[in-house]
């Protein structure tokens, strides 16, 4: 196991994710965990729901980080395809 001398540091929204997860766009089931950041794989559309219920569809690029944090991301009207980091 590798050594990590920043293990007991608190995760503030501005240091590194240090984990991954795939996103499976759903139009009616929120995400299991919200994403820190959301990571763009592939350019499209992205349609996120904030906490208050909101959808809105953004174009985004691929190699773009959205320092967004979604409870969702909506099957209608996503094509792009979007990674989570925690």
């Amino acid at each position: 196991m590798p050594v990590d001398n920043f293990k007991y540091h608190p995760a503030a929204l501005d240091v590194p994710a240090t984990r991954h997860y795939t996103i499976t766009p759903n139009d009616s089931v929120d995400l299991p965990v919200v994403p820190r950041y959301l990571y763009v794989l592939t350019s499209g559309n992205l349609s996120l729901v904030d906490e208050k219920g909101t959808a809105i569809t953004y174009p985004v690029t691929a190699g773009q980080r959205l320092d967004f944090r979604a409870t969702r991301v909506r099957a209608t009207g996503t094509t792009a395809t979007v990674v989570g980091w925690d």
